[in-house]
């Protein structure tokens, strides 16, 4: 019987743990970057670093366009629901010839969890000024589109017709609503959010230059409304958001209708 869960494949043979997960890339994204279907390169090294251990319930994949790069080109973190469906913990993908923004790491390389346990101000300003959203090391590929039809053929394949995402910024939820998610829990803190960023909302009257991060113009796009909520705005993290889609189906949700990018 085929495995239908992520402990379920994380059982299986190497061989085919690392064929299953594989589905997971986007074709487009090998074939933009040029990495060769076996994730190895010509001088015999990996480029697919897969840790899937028997008796876990979830895998990491992180995908390299060249051996001892700094950043996967692709970073996956997935685990079972207690119901055995497919929850995607993080999501990233690169684009590895942009400028880096140590967002994630101190000046003293203590790690910042993305901004979650401390903060590199410095560094998130630069990502800020360069067009970057929270969390952001690089810019991204600008693939999500595949990214998500590949992802749905993994998870039909599993015999599952839905899957959760938890995003992790403002700005993220804002994406995957565009994309045809819907809310499991956490719908009401975005239209607080929207509502506090309209005319006459107590988030917009918070936006008072105080840091780099609240300018008064952010109120006007979901990429800046990311960053004040990140910089604290809320006054509590944003935190407690699950989103699911129905594979091949669109919710037509919308918390942020009219706000651009």
């Amino acid at each position: 019987m085929p495995a239908s869960t992520i402990g379920g494949i994380n059982l299986l043979p190497e061989p085919e743990k690392r064929e299953i997960y594989a589905r997971l890339i986007p074709r487009e994204l090998t074939e933009r970057l040029r990495i060769p279907p076996s994730f190895v390169d010509e001088a015999g090294r990996p480029l697919l670093d897969l840790r899937a251990v028997s008796g876990k319930t979830d895998v990491e994949l992180r995908l390299y366009h060249r051996a001892g790069f700094a950043d996967p080109v692709l970073y996956g973190h997935m685990t079972d629901t207690l119901s055995g469906q497919i929850h995607i913990l993080l999501y990233i993908v690169n684009d590895p010839d942009s400028p880096r923004f140590d967002v994630d790491i101190m000046p003293d390389g203590s790690p910042t969890k993305f901004g979650m346990a401390q903060r590199n101000l410095s560094a998130e300003q630069a990502a800020l000024e360069a067009g970057l959203a929270p969390g952001q090391t690089r810019r991204g590929l600008r693939i999500l589109p595949p990214a998500i039809i590949a992802f749905e053929q993994f998870v039909a394949s599993l015999g599952n017709d839905v899957y959760f995402v938890e995003p992790l910024y403002y700005h993220v939820a804002a994406i995957f609503e565009k994309y045809g998610f819907a809310y499991q829990v956490g719908k009401k803190l975005m239209e607080r959010i929207q509502a506090g960023f309209s005319q006459g909302g107590d988030l917009r009257a918070r936006l008072d230059g105080a840091t780099p991060f609240r300018r008064a113009e952010a109120a006007q796009t979901i990429r800046l409304r990311s960053w004040a909520i990140h910089d604290g705005l809320l006054g509590e993290p944003f935190t407690n958001v699950t989103m699911y889609k129905r594979v091949g189906k669109l919710a037509g949700v919308s918390t942020c209708q009219g706000c651009p990018w």
